[in-house]
């Protein structure tokens, strides 16, 4: 695999991380307020930079 194609595929694998720490992160909200997941509450789009950085991986450990 190419050099592009692989930071392509990084890229586009932590963009779907992000996405679903974002979509994982409503559904719980939603389901602390009584709402049903999924009534349109999906994420769409590319998520902005700053909800980007806060769902970010973090340099935190757990041991």
């Amino acid at each position: 695999m190419a050099t592009q194609d692989q930071a392509r595929a990084l890229m586009m694998r932590h963009h779907h991380t992000i996405k679903n720490r974002q979509q994982s992160l409503l559904n719980r909200v939603a389901d602390e307020v009584g709402v049903e997941p999924g009534d349109g509450s999906t994420i769409q789009g590319k998520p902005s930079a700053h909800s980007a950085s806060n769902y970010d991986r973090s340099n935190a450990t757990m041991s």
